[in-house]
């Protein structure tokens, strides 16, 4: 039986690549899509945040709920021209962080052994920040009833609080089983971030944050401005998903 030559064989595998090839692209057609007004971006398109849902708390109890409430509107106060930290919605921003990967630690080390260590190495404990807050916060309404005649923190005036506060901070009113002054640190943190962070998470509702200090937010570009120095950006801010409106939704 003859066989064929090897170069008769590389043409006929050439020709059978290059024909699989063009059948392949005859049988896809190809589309363009045209953008125009926004990015395409829509939530859960690769990895991005999923939207919070606003209703009731997710992770806070109700006394728990109350005194956080309480707390942002003393760490950022109302004022004439901006909401304070409870209508921005600082309150909500937290509760959801806790009831999700923020709060259960994923993705960090958590098996023992703990050993306290340097302030640059960051949170060292056991405890997560879902267990400090809930141990934080009733805590803090045990401290506030044995000093505030049985009133939890939510039910204190505005200058009890302030006061309460300020003695936490400073280590002088010592808080039950749990490390007053670093609580009170986490809890500045973590309200500052939801007060700036992009609506999508819960907190800078209306985008009040944004519109205060004249951010922009999460625009597709800037360069007509890049040189256009102490200018007030004349266009309102936009969250990640395209929208000039915070929803409700």
């Amino acid at each position: 039986m003859r066989q064929a030559k090897p170069a008769t064989i590389a043409l006929r595998r050439r020709e059978f690549l290059a024909g699989t090839a063009m059948l392949l692209f005859s049988a896809t057609t190809v589309k363009a899509a045209t953008i125009a007004g926004r990015l395409p971006w829509v939530p859960n398109a690769g990895n991005p945040p999923p939207p919070i849902k606003v209703g009731p708390w997710e992770f806070f109890n109700g006394e728990e709920g109350r005194a956080m409430e309480a707390l942002v509107d003393c760490i950022i106060p109302p004022d004439p021209e901006t909401p304070g930290g409870k209508e921005a919605g600082c309150a909500v921003f937290i509760d959801r962080q806790l009831a999700g990967p923020y709060g259960r630690q994923e993705g960090l080390y958590v098996r023992p052994p703990f050993q306290a260590g340097a302030k640059n190495q960051g949170h060292q404990s056991a405890n997560g920040p879902a267990q400090d807050y809930r141990e934080g916060l009733a805590a803090l309404d045990r401290a506030c009833k044995q000093r505030g005649g049985g009133k939890p923190f939510d039910e204190l005036s505005g200058d009890d609080r302030i006061a309460v506060l300020k003695a936490v901070e400073k280590g002088e009113l010592k808080l039950d089983g749990v490390d007053g002054k670093s609580f009170f640190v986490q809890l500045v943190k973590d309200v500052q971030m939801g007060f700036f962070a992009d609506p999508i998470y819960g907190g800078n509702r209306d985008m009040v944050a944004w519109k205060m200090i004249g951010y922009p937010g999460a625009r597709y570009n800037y360069l007509d401005w890049v040189n256009r120095h102490n200018e007030r950006f004349p266009l309102p801010p936009v969250g990640m998903t395209g929208n000039a409106q915070w929803t409700r939704s």
